[in-house]
């Protein structure tokens, strides 16, 4: 079973606790740099997911020499970013980029060169891959939030400003280029004692950047009117230390309180969340729970992983899902993922390329799919998420050499992912025949 908290908490844990014993920021000073927009730009207000395509964007990559303090983040496994030490599955292609957006790396390509990465935190960075955004014609992204860095006290405060400078990078670029983002606080690793903390959070975005209600932000993503935040993480079965309760009263307050609340909802919860079994927690109460969405979007990377599976599992899946939302005019946001890989985040324990893309074929698959089964819109995970192979970043063919083994996007063009879902979001307005 393959869940997207384990890739957080392996990353997070050690980096945390070391950078906490020299890290000079307060919890409150993590947010000082937070402001709202000082002029307007973007599009104007948009409402809705209908015939939308959008992403997850991780945004948690850090290099040595990005300002951050927190080293080769999400780029490193133990400690150590070296050939045989690495979290990443897929090297990014910086192609175009700026010499002073990459960050040198002990690995080589193939004919001997320095490979570089990328940092999530450099201006130039975001605003290019909202740049590949409008090119390609992805509506927007749903920026990740990971409730550990603003609800658990011991871990770094530092990741906690580095969340905050995302925000407004993203929140910038996205305005400036013309494409929707909204926030999704990933509830992975909080225990039940954690949510008044996750709700002072809150309370800080729209305090201190006037998130979601800030009138110089026409880019922020509404939903039937009101500023629409995801969580995710609600419902599974995987031995959580919080529980449907916590979730509900964070919910809550989001939705219903009258001076923090005013938000419409996207609830990500298990693929099974409608039939209860699979990786979905047993218990009747989440559609109690789930009275309070205005979307759902149900997880489904590594629940299938061939076309054959797409075929026989997805299509009645979300039918009944599109139907069952619909029935309580509930918005449905099914997601589609291009592959996965996580030999060298598990240590070389998993296999590479555990689910093949086959040159784009996989994912276009799902997406055609989407489409007959009725689906209205899609989520597609992930923009940036190179750890696990699922990005549809640009990414190299001819990754690094030596100790540790990378996946390719097999030959395809660096964009190719990018323009597939570009298509896709074509495909389910109608603006191009389905296939």
């Amino acid at each position: 079973m393959i869940l997207r908290p384990l890739c957080l908490i392996l990353l997070c844990s050690g980096f945390a606790l070391a950078a906490l014993r020299a890290d000079p920021v307060t919890w409150e000073q993590s947010y000082a740099s937070l402001a709202p927009r000082l002029e307007s730009g973007g599009m104007a207000s948009p409402e809705g997911i209908t015939g939308r395509v959008l992403c997850g964007y991780q945004g948690w990559f850090r290099a040595e020499g990005d300002g951050s303090g927190l080293g080769f983040t999400h780029y490193q496994r133990e400690g150590r970013f070296e050939p045989g030490y690495c979290a990443v599955d897929l090297w990014p292609d910086l192609t175009g980029f700026a010499p002073e957006e990459t960050y040198a790396t002990p690995f080589v390509f193939p004919d001997g060169s320095p490979a570089r990465v990328f940092s999530s935190l450099h201006p130039k960075t975001v605003d290019r891959h909202f740049q590949w955004m409008e090119d390609h014609a992805i509506d927007g992204v749903f920026v990740q939030r990971f409730a550990t860095h603003a609800a658990k006290p011991h871990k770094s405060f530092a990741s906690l400003a580095a969340d905050n400078r995302k925000l407004q990078l993203c929140r910038d670029a996205a305005n400036a280029h013309g494409r929707c983002w909204a926030l999704m606080y990933d509830l992975s690793g909080l225990a039940g004692e954690d949510f008044e903390r996750l709700a002072a959070d809150w309370k800080q975005l729209r305090t201190r950047m006037a998130l979601g209600t800030d009138p110089h932000d026409s880019s922020y993503l509404r939903y039937n009117g009101k500023p629409l935040v995801a969580v995710w993480g609600i419902g599974f079965n995987d031995d959580r230390a919080y529980n449907l309760e916590n979730c509900e009263w964070f919910l809550r307050l989001l939705k219903q309180n009258p001076e923090w609340g005013g938000c419409s909802l996207m609830l990500g919860v298990p693929y099974a969340w409608r039939t209860l079994d699979r990786d979905c927690a047993p218990d009747p109460r989440l559609h109690e729970v789930l009275k309070l969405a205005d979307v759902i979007s149900p997880w489904s990377v590594g629940r299938y992983g061939n076309l054959e599976q797409v075929e026989k599992d997805v299509a009645p899946r979300v039918r009944d899902d599109q139907a069952w939302c619909d029935e309580r005019k509930i918005g449905y946001l099914p997601v589609v993922f291009p592959g996965f890989s996580w030999h060298n985040l598990r240590a070389g324990e998993a296999p590479i390329n555990a689910i093949p893309r086959l040159g784009g074929r996989f994912l276009w698959k799902q997406f055609t799919t989407l489409k007959s089964a009725g689906a209205k819109a899609a989520y597609v995970a992930m923009f940036d998420e190179i750890d696990e192979a699922t990005a549809i970043i640009p990414c190299r063919n001819d990754p690094p050499v030596g100790a540790s083994t990378f996946v390719s996007y097999e030959g395809v063009p660096g964009d190719h992912y990018l323009w597939l879902c570009g298509q896709g979001g074509r495909l389910l307005r109608d603006e191009v025949p389905l296939r």
